[in-house]
């Protein structure tokens, strides 16, 4: 388990983040061969607080405004796609289980630095037990960062006797859990997002989260249960996340970018420098304004999320579609500007050094996340608008 030498504080998160940069992206190259974010950088972002985020005060963690968390992993990203995939995940589900029932959270955040990970495809049967809790079977993909991590957060189906399965989230030691190396892609490929495996584990019930209620607004802690802090939709806080990485490589794109057409000429034309290029002025704005719009969009969603935490206000069902949204239409406009940067930035770009290939690939993986996927966010945005019902209750 992660040592707790993080400052107290999250006051300079952010710049404590920033200073990680050179070495985040020293280690990208390395993470996307190794397929698994480098234990260097891993350390490194316990050491700053990263895993602190989302964790309670009670048990030495920041509860950091959504605000900077979305900074803070928006700068990871710009370093590395993969790790800031691997830190929003982890971020994503040390909340979640802050939701747990209060006994389970004492087991898990016995360190302010553990490092939690989940999934949310049910690819597990849970079976009710004698005296309480579940049994768990099965195998569970897309399990980010599992190696790195001391806690997961298991998705399972239990069948209630009555009508359809019930979703449950389990929180399951790593160590109870065989992983299966197979994160073989090509686009965020050192998030380390293997399979899990449970093999007939036990699961008492205080570590036990039904998932339908949850996205209901009810969860079990009595002591976040007034925490305005975790009465934020999950969800919606998954698509600020989400979003973060989406801005963080759009940005990175721009960077690399910047420095690239200052290095060499366009081929066959007499341009020795491609930043002279009226062309490469044309593509550099374009790609610059489509980052800039994705941002007033993050913008905007994480202020209607932390407005309405500050007021207590409820939702309709448009605002929650129209965030997802949001996401889901940033990710494609930090896709697009990837797409127009990758096509301008010639041959010699195909390279693997080349931090540009890799950015453009972990662009195309993110957009391809079905909760991010901007199609269809979008779908889902305008049946809502047309009187329809959103047909999903991930919302």
């Amino acid at each position: 388990m992660a040592g707790s030498s993080a400052p107290r504080s999250d006051t300079d998160l952010v710049q404590r983040v920033r200073g990680l940069h050179p070495l985040i992206r020293s280690h990208s190259a390395d993470a996307e061969r190794r397929r698994r974010v480098t234990g260097e950088v891993v350390e490194a972002l316990s050491g700053a607080g990263v895993h602190r985020m989302n964790v309670p005060r009670r048990h030495g963690g920041y509860q950091t405004p959504l605000r900077t968390q979305v900074e803070v992993l928006s700068e990871i990203s710009a370093a590395c796609g993969s790790a800031g995939y691997m830190a929003l995940i982890q971020a994503g589900s040390a909340y979640i289980a802050a939701l747990f029932p209060d006994e389970a959270q004492d087991e898990i955040f016995t360190s302010p630095d553990v490092r939690v990970g989940g999934t949310l495809v049910p690819g597990s049967k849970a079976v009710p037990v004698d005296g309480g809790g579940y049994v768990v079977s099965g195998k569970s993909p897309f399990a980010t960062g599992c190696q790195d991590a001391d806690w997961h957060l298991l998705t399972a189906l239990a069948d209630t006797g009555e009508g359809p399965p019930e979703m449950l989230w389990l929180a399951i030691p790593l160590a109870d859990l065989e992983v299966l190396d197979d994160w073989e892609v090509t686009g965020l490929a050192g998030s380390g997002s293997n399979t899990v495996v449970a093999e007939k584990v036990h699961v008492p019930a205080h570590r036990v989260l039904p998932v339908g209620p949850l996205l209901a607004g009810e969860f079990p802690s009595r002591r976040n249960r007034d925490d305005a802090f975790y009465g934020m939709p999950l969800l919606l806080l998954f698509s600020a996340w989400t979003g973060a990485n989406a801005l963080g490589l759009g940005r990175a794109a721009l960077t690399e970018f910047g420095e690239r057409v200052r290095r060499r000429g366009i081929t066959y034309t007499f341009y020795e420098r491609q930043y002279e290029a009226p062309v490469t002025h044309l593509q550099f704005a374009e790609a610059e304004m489509k980052v800039s719009a994705a941002e007033l969009l993050a913008a905007d969603l994480v202020e209607t999320i932390e407005s309405r935490a500050a007021g207590g206000e409820p939702y309709t069902t448009e605002e929650r579609a129209r965030i997802r949204a949001q996401c889901g239409y940033l990710a494609r406009l930090c896709k697009e500007a990837g797409d127009l940067i990758g096509s301008a930035s010639g041959a010699s770009s195909l390279h693997r050094e080349v931090p540009i290939q890799r950015i453009v690939r972990d662009l195309n993986a993110l957009s391809l996340h079905s909760y991010v996927n901007p199609a269809t966010n979008l779908e889902l945005y305008g049946r809502v608008l047309s009187g329809l019902d959103p047909g999903t209750p991930f919302l």
